[in-house]
């Protein structure tokens, strides 16, 4: 993760970027659950501080983080 211009971004690298030469922006709730990621926090972890930073419900948090650890994996950003 980067930021440019004042936004933080993350490229693929490496043999990710075979497979994906794009950019992904993160907003403020990827932003947090990137750096979650970074410290192998399990995607239980991730949804749980999606709960308790945006008060949503649990099958709300487990969607969205559903969904951006599918797109990371889908890049080659992530391991399984």
């Amino acid at each position: 993760m980067r930021e440019v211009a004042g936004k933080n971004v993350v490229i693929a690298t490496g043999e990710a970027a075979k497979n994906f030469n794009g950019i992904i922006k993160l907003n403020e709730s990827a932003t947090m659950l990137w750096r979650m990621l970074e410290s192998d926090a399990s995607e239980e972890k991730l949804v749980d501080a999606i709960i308790e930073t945006y008060e949503v419900d649990y099958v709300t948090a487990q969607n969205d983080v559903s969904m951006f650890v599918t797109k990371l994996k889908g890049a080659g950003i992530v391991d399984e």
